[in-house]
């Protein structure tokens, strides 16, 4: 491998092992969907991390080809903490919610520019094509471009137009970032970290839905304001550092 900056660039990886990890939290009714619509014969495997759910998630999951483990621990960046720490030795990580406002079957479009070796840290950004743009609550939208806006003044190095959670990441740098957030601020902490660390990033367009169900978060005012305030909260955190 050749050595630039701080990072290692990679060779392509031939016949990759594809991990994926969605966080889950009462999806029931949607999880079934999102794992019907993944090319499971292509992936490695699928971990889908039940948050502590009081509906059937779980089982729900499991008859649909995913292997289930629990973490009892609430919150989004515990939940892809526990989906980690039970991966399998994979090439590539693939991370999707459980709610099924990704289109799973556009895993390629993140997962080939990291095959093919061009690139450590792949975002699907819902902010660039129009009609994903509207499938966002107003809220959503705001957040975002403040966050992005922010990120790109204190950091520099790229420019993105999205945290949105469909993500791809290799392993090796995955490893390299060192996540820690345990809810909210996950998403922003990779994103901050990939940047620092000199990752090769790219931003694909991705389409987007509105989620089945309510969401958790940006559906309720407490949940948008506590996720708002961790997410700038995690941005000057990691300035002032």
């Amino acid at each position: 491998m050749e050595r630039i900056g701080s990072w290692w660039t990679e060779t392509p990886v031939m016949d990759p092992k594809i991990s994926v990890i969605i966080p889950a939290y009462n999806e029931e009714l949607s999880i079934g969907l999102v794992l019907k619509d993944l090319p499971q014969e292509k992936l490695h495997e699928i971990i889908v991390v039940d948050n502590r759910s009081t509906d059937q998630t779980a089982t729900v999951a499991l008859e649909n080809g995913a292997r289930v483990v629990a973490e009892p621990l609430r919150g989004y960046g515990s939940a892809c903490l526990k989906g980690i720490s039970d991966l399998n030795d994979p090439d590539i990580v693939v991370f999707l919610d459980g709610d099924y406002s990704d289109y799973p079957e556009e895993i390629n479009l993140l997962i080939d520019p990291i095959i093919k070796g061009e690139k450590d840290f792949v975002l699907g950004s819902r902010m660039i094509l129009p009609i994903s743009r509207k499938a966002l609550l107003p809220q959503s939208r705001y957040g975002n471009q403040l966050a992005v806006f922010l990120m790109s003044l204190f950091f520099g190095g790229y420019s993105f137009t999205d945290l949105g959670p469909f993500r791809a990441i290799s392993y090796k740098a995955l490893q390299q970032i060192k996540m820690q957030d345990t809810n909210f601020g996950w998403t922003v902490e990779m994103q901050i970290k990939a940047l620092k660390n000199n990752l090769r990033i790219l931003e694909v367009p991705v389409k987007y839905r509105m989620r089945v169900g309510v969401s958790k978060i940006t559906g309720t005012i407490s949940g948008t304001f506590k996720a708002g305030t961790k997410i700038i909260y995690t941005i000057f955190k990691y300035f002032l550092a």
